[in-house]
């Protein structure tokens, strides 16, 4: 289908490349190589699609980067259909997991049929649920898959970290909730200068007029 222009895109790219890092190739990756959360299978895929010459995913471009992730994971689930921070919770499953993946853990968490393509019904019923559970039942049906891979024991702690930052964003964007800028601190109030004792100035004041009254005088 032909997903609409409610477009997130970028906020949630910002949001995901965060957890994404640099260059990575653990030995118990199965993705292998990967650069900012694209992995080398990938990017060679895309390099021949656009006529290009394979190459290492540590040369990877921003524009490249950009557009991977654009056609292969947010448009792959219709991010521009779904609610604010629905998008964006989806998207991160999809780089993680693949879009089929997320689009399922979406799908139960809705209770639609789970065929892992995201369709009029399952964008329908999006926006008639409460976004705050839905992040929620999606982001519970996410760490219960991660939770079952044999890799848990490796990267769990750091899918858990991801999945409860991912949890949390997604809230605030499906509230319209923005973390607000430090406030500048005030300036420092200058301190009272001493001002003189109003004796003084009476006293000062006669001296002054006897001095005027005898220079009258003479």
């Amino acid at each position: 289908m032909e997903c609409g222009v409610r477009d997130n895109f970028d906020a949630s790219l910002a949001l995901v490349l965060k957890h994404e890092g640099g260059y990575s190739n653990h030995p118990r990756d199965p993705g292998g190589a990967t650069m900012k959360g694209v992995i080398q299978r990938v990017y060679d895929g895309y390099r021949r699609s656009h006529g290009l010459i394979p190459r290492s995913v540590r040369m990877l471009g921003d524009a490249e980067l950009r557009d991977i992730y654009r056609a292969l994971y947010w448009d792959k689930i219709c991010g521009d259909d779904l609610p604010p921070g629905i998008d964006y919770v989806v998207f991160d499953g999809a780089v993680n997991s693949g879009p089929s993946q997320s689009a399922k853990w979406l799908q139960r968490a809705l209770g639609v049929n789970d065929d892992g393509v995201i369709g009029p019904l399952t964008l329908d019923r999006s926006d008639d649920v409460s976004a705050a559970h839905l992040v929620d039942a999606i982001c519970d049906k996410r760490m219960g898959f991660l939770r079952a891979l044999r890799t848990w024991s490796v990267f769990g702690t750091g899918w858990s970290r991801r999945v409860a930052d991912v949890r949390v964003a997604g809230k605030r964007m499906a509230g319209g909730v923005t973390i607000p800028r430090p406030s500048k601190p005030p300036l420092p109030v200058p301190a009272p200068q001493p001002q003189g004792s109003p004796l003084v100035a009476i006293v000062v004041a006669i001296i002054l007029a006897i001095i005027g009254i005898l220079k009258w005088l003479i």
